[in-house]
């Protein structure tokens, strides 16, 4: 099913975001987690791409045998860095060819090694431009997501300026929007607020992940409140711990987003599935799940 089919039903939407393995280790955890998270019945899951198309290959292995052998509707992420206007349309004809039809169209985080994103020549220098290429190769037959930052683009200075560029790509066709994790929900609030003002109208749905450390939220570069941090700093010698306290804050998180009129919760898994369960857990109690 199209993942904007699923949205336009208004039934809550849980999906989780995997990554490609580097190693035969990674691969059988990988295996592992999706085993465990397909019995929770996903609306989809996505699968990332590494940067420079690094994991292209692996990222079309799994979409296509997570579909096919897991059951599980797939969006694949694809991403502008390293590839040109025509590589870029194979690996789309080779997802479409797989039955992978819901897309993550991202530019992409600079190539290992670089500091500022370049598009290669032929290539596409923003998001909206692949989403439109997309669009005008595919039309409806596929749907395509966004990213979108609540605390704006790590790039962007100004969050107005980050605002319209997100305009420009959902108005190149985006169909849905997925946020970069948040560890305050006034953030999102405020951020959908701002973006209806702004005229975007698709769904947003919020990322989140459970923190096991305060490195995390840095990582990503997203904000901690004041009260979380200092909880993840006195707890910061005890990893069980730490691993409860996350599993709190994001269980709190979702049940105040989906009450809250949230279209459904995007997990960043990180391949693992203990913290996502015990949050998809709680949601069931709550009957939001």
């Amino acid at each position: 099913m199209l993942i904007r089919e699923r949205l336009a039903t208004g039934k809550t939407s849980i999906s989780f975001e995997f990554f490609p393995p580097k190693s035969d280790e990674a691969a059988a955890q990988l295996e592992r987690t999706i085993g465990e998270l397909s019995a929770l019945e996903p609306a989809f899951v996505s699968v990332t791409y590494g940067a420079g198309g690094s994991t292209r290959e692996k990222t079309l292995e799994v979409v296509s045998r997570i579909r096919s052998h897991a059951g599980i509707e797939a969006m694949a992420h694809l991403t502008c860095v390293g590839a040109t206007r025509d590589e870029i349309g194979t690996v789309v004809n080779r997802l479409t060819a797989a039955g992978v039809t819901n897309i993550l169209a991202l530019r992409g985080d600079p190539p290992k090694g670089a500091t500022n994103f370049a598009p290669v020549p032929g290539g596409f220098a923003y998001a909206n431009e692949l989403v439109a290429f997309i669009r005008q190769e595919h039309g409806v037959s596929v749907s395509v997501g966004g990213a979108a930052y609540p605390e704006k683009h790590v790039e962007c200075l100004d969050p107005n300026l980050d605002l319209e560029n997100l305009k420009r790509k959902v108005d190149a066709g985006v169909d849905f929007l997925i946020t970069q994790l948040f560890f305050d929900n006034r953030c999102y609030w405020s951020f959908c607020e701002r973006a209806r003002a702004a005229g975007i109208e698709v769904p947003i749905i919020p990322g989140i992940m459970p923190l096991s450390n305060a490195a995390q939220g840095v990582r990503f570069g997203a904000s901690l409140p004041g009260r979380l941090s200092a909880e993840l700093e006195r707890r910061k010698e005890d990893p069980q711990a730490l691993m409860q306290l996350g599993i709190a804050h994001a269980t709190a998180q979702c049940i105040d987003l989906l009450r809250g009129g949230a279209p459904g919760i995007h997990f960043y898994t990180l391949n693992r599935s203990t913290a996502t369960k015990d949050v998809f857990a709680e949601l069931r109690v709550a009957g939001l799940a």
